[in-house]
């Protein structure tokens, strides 16, 4: 049987509900918007439901400790083609066993899970430390990005933490949405194909007076305290790949 799903959480645990309440066998996840129906498949779409996806939830917080919960939720943020199938199947298992059935790396599974989160939080350290704002005329701070991941949401605290004292905007250009800090709280923003081509944009009526010389001290403090005889690329670009070399200052000279 195949079930459909609209591919939000949501829409995973209200699947892992409905499997235990109709107990249909082998099941498998389709995405309804690239599903091309067969007159000799059975079918079952899953309607969104926040009671039974609630309920699936609190299933999981009460056998999963914090960190497995968040791998959870960093293997659905990763958008793997997989990572459905591997959440609901996941979720099926642990229901199914006694508790600590996480702890078992021998079902393919509970390893997918733990192998896909560790990708996506070494994605979001990476762009903790590599994001570098720019400074519009108009006084905000801002960050055009495309990270592997979707880890918008796990970077937030971060920045509101370490840049509270100003009003900046990151934006995912892949996903098409972002988080605009205004001095008080985070909020999600969506901008028009406009707006986001001005974000994305170097001209020079967008960018602070100010950036240039603030982009120029950054590149030589790099170039003052690089030691040109301890040079190792290859060491180099293990720790700094070249794919987020476009997000740091101190690389556009290169």
């Amino acid at each position: 049987m195949i079930y459909l799903i609209d591919g939000s959480l949501e829409s995973v645990l209200c699947a892992v509900f409905e499997w235990f309440e109709r107990k249909p066998g082998t099941v498998q996840l389709r995405l309804t918007q690239h599903f091309e129906p067969d007159a000799f498949e059975e079918v079952f779409i899953v309607s969104n439901d926040s009671a039974k996806a609630d309920r699936v939830w609190k299933g999981l917080q009460q056998r999963l400790d914090s960190r497995w919960m968040r791998s959870f939720y960093c293997t659905f943020l990763s958008e793997k083609p997989d990572a459905l199938r591997s959440l609901f199947e996941f979720t099926c298992y642990l229901f199914l066993n006694e508790k600590g059935a996480e702890q078992n790396f021998g079902n393919e599974h509970v390893l997918a899970i733990a192998q896909t989160a560790r990708k996506v939080e070494r994605e979001k350290h990476r762009m903790e430390a590599f994001i570098r704002f720019k400074q519009s005329a108009d006084g905000m701070f801002y960050c055009g990005i495309d990270p592997d991941f979707n880890v918008i949401p796990l970077i937030m605290k971060h920045f509101k933490d370490r840049y509270a004292d100003q009003k900046w905007v990151i934006y995912d250009l892949k996903r098409r949405y972002g988080i605009f800090y205004d001095l008080e709280k985070v909020e999600e923003i969506y901008l028009n194909d406009e707006d986001q081509q001005r974000l994305n944009s170097t001209q020079k009526e967008l960018v602070s007076e100010k950036e240039g010389m603030y982009a120029d001290l950054w590149v030589n403090y790099f170039k003052s305290t690089n030691i040109v005889a301890r040079k190792n690329m290859k060491l180099h670009t293990r720790h700094v790949p070249k794919r987020y070399w476009k997000y740091l200052t101190e690389k556009q000279s290169i």
